[in-house]
């Protein structure tokens, strides 16, 4: 079900009042970007999808009846943008690996991050610690990357991110708890070595 702020917005978009939709730029804009530039990988086409999106949403607009979020509805349509995006190899085709392999069976793990570095060693293994995480959601199946990038980045509910990518709320689960493992795995060295230099010194 949709906010009241949703609601409003909705009210307004319908109504053709100009400042309707430049707020909805500005609140989904630079998200549904996020969303699309991790998962096409171009800028180019991850513009594409941002207007294919509101686009899609102004086309919809007068049958639109707020049965689910707003948000999930157009990360909906930004996730199937993609999925025809690749379906006509729009943009290059994904690594092919075994996701289970990196999957120890009844493990739950969460992603750790460390805080900001506060002195130039730390600096550098932070962004370090960055451009890896971007390595391992990018190497992430599509059907993974896309439920963690909902879930732990754009901060959707497991129903929400059911709904956006027509899954089952066990699915969605499923898919991020396989994905944080599998970042978790990503970026063991990293945060192995940020803990070796966070243990204090026995001798010192």
């Amino acid at each position: 079900m949709m906010s009241v702020e949703e609601h409003e917005l909705v009210k307004q978009l319908k109504a053709g009042e100009e400042e309707a939709f430049g707020h909805l730029l500005d609140v989904y804009g630079r998200r549904l970007y996020n969303f699309a530039r991790r998962m096409c990988r171009h800028d180019e086409d991850a513009r594409d999808v941002v207007q294919e999106t509101l686009l899609a949403l102004v086309r919809a607009l007068h049958a639109y009846r707020g049965e689910g979020s707003l948000q999930a509805w157009l990360f909906h349509v930004a996730a199937n943008a993609c999925r025809k995006m690749r379906r006509r190899g729009k943009f290059e085709p994904e690594q092919e690996f075994s996701v289970e392999a990196f999957f120890p069976a009844g493990e739950e793990q969460n992603r750790e991050i460390p805080d900001p570095a506060s002195n130039p060693e730390e600096r550098l293994l932070r962004i370090e610690l960055n451009a890896a995480l971007e390595d391992a959601i990018a190497a992430l199946p599509t059907k993974y990357r896309s439920v963690l990038l909902l879930r732990d980045v754009e901060h959707l509910s497991t129903e929400e991110t059911a709904r956006a990518l027509g899954l089952t709320p066990q699915t969605v689960k499923t898919r991020l708890h396989r994905a944080r493992l599998f970042l978790r795995e990503r970026l063991a060295p990293y945060l192995a070595m940020r803990r070796e230099r966070t243990i204090p010194d026995p001798e010192g």
